[in-house]
């Protein structure tokens, strides 16, 4: 029996319409989860180095708002998972996304093995077992080459239908040693999906490291604001007009500032950056999408949808649950949010994202 803390809201306007959730968490695969997956060096090797379960965050993934489905932070199995959200909510999809601690890997041998066998771990283990599972591809971003070829490895494989970073990771992603990534995707229509996430490496604000897990998810936005910058700035965006990048757990109050500020200062510094020969926003507008959950506008229909309008209007927004992480009160429609516009963010939107996803 589910709890009620476990149990989804089933109320709102995308259940029973088709919805596609663009962000839910499976646990993160152990170390004999991973085995079946590696060459006999790496069986091994994993054992030998003990690498087992991964954490992403500086806390630990039994703090409340990973509980759900225990210390591993995400659901437990396909079965579960339909059980708790896909049968409730009759969705017609869900783009699984395993965030852990392959991000944070120096080694990029390691993290390129680690990579490979969560990758066949997903496809064998969740996306064979329902077909309404998807998934997003981890690829090794300190090997780019690797990279590339996990992506082209999966290019027939239209159930996974994006390629997964942290927006805190080792580097600002629009630098050019990416690229090679970003033209893999692009060509294999693949969007990129920047999820919360720190490997440590810097202090996660400028002043310094933060104390508590509220100071961190409000560092986040600072993490995707850089990242927006860098891949508007560096020429990413405009060098793969076709790639949509999806914001997961960002919120949208950020966005105005940012794209204000960078439509304004363009104008002034445009010599820099000659390959935008668009105003920032329009780029923005075009090309970012932002996952539903956590949601941060204003409960009040009309300053919601001006903030929703400040950012680009609902077309730039994506269904989803961020099933089992807890949300706190947050329900899984907004408050404010009209109903007229769910089949638009939770069907509509998505599928004019993600190229790959067949229903």
């Amino acid at each position: 029996m589910l709890t009620e803390l476990e149990r989804p809201d089933v109320a709102g306007p995308f259940a029973g319409i088709g919805a596609v959730d663009c962000d839910v968490h499976p646990r993160s695969p152990e170390q004999a989860d991973l085995l079946p997956f590696v060459d006999s060096y790496w069986k091994d090797m994993l054992p030998y180095r003990d690498i087992g379960h991964m954490e992403l965050t500086s806390y630990p993934f039994s703090t409340k708002p990973f509980r759900a489905e225990g210390a591993d932070g995400g659901v437990a199995s396909p079965e579960r998972l339909a059980e708790a959200l896909l049968d409730p909510l009759g969705l017609s999809a869900a783009v699984l996304n395993v965030v852990n601690g392959v991000q944070a890997l120096f080694d990029p041998y390691l993290q390129t093995v680690m990579c490979q066998a969560t990758n066949r771990w997903l496809a064998a283990e969740w996306l064979d077992r329902d077909p309404r599972l998807r998934a997003a591809l981890l690829v090794p971003f300190r090997h780019v080459e690797e990279a590339v070829a996990e992506i082209r490895r999966y290019a027939d494989d239209k159930r996974f239908v994006q390629v997964l970073a942290i927006c805190m990771g080792d580097g600002l992603l629009g630098q050019r040693q990416y690229w090679p990534i970003y033209k893999a995707a692009s060509e294999a229509g693949f969007a990129l999906s920047i999820h919360p996430g720190s490997a440590y490496r810097h202090a996660p604000t400028q002043a310094g490291f933060l104390s508590y897990l509220v100071e961190e998810q409000v560092t986040f936005a600072q993490g995707f604001a850089s990242q927006t910058a860098s891949l508007l700035s560096e020429g990413v965006l405009t060098e793969f007009p076709d790639m949509k990048v999806v914001m997961a757990e960002s919120g949208i109050s950020w966005l105005f500032g940012l794209s204000w500020r960078m439509a304004k200062d363009w104008r002034g510094s445009r010599v820099e950056v000659p390959w935008l020969k668009e105003s920032p926003e329009v780029i923005l507008q075009r090309q970012l999408r932002f996952t539903l959950q956590p949601f941060d506008a204003p409960e009040d229909p009309d300053s919601l949808m001006a903030a929703v309008d400040c950012v680009g209007g609902p077309e730039m927004l994506l269904f989803s649950s961020d099933f089992p992480h807890d949300q706190g009160p947050s329900p899984l429609w907004p408050k404010g949010l009209p109903a007229e516009l769910a089949p638009g963010i939770c069907r509509e939107n998505v599928l004019a994202t993600y190229p790959r996803l067949e229903l």
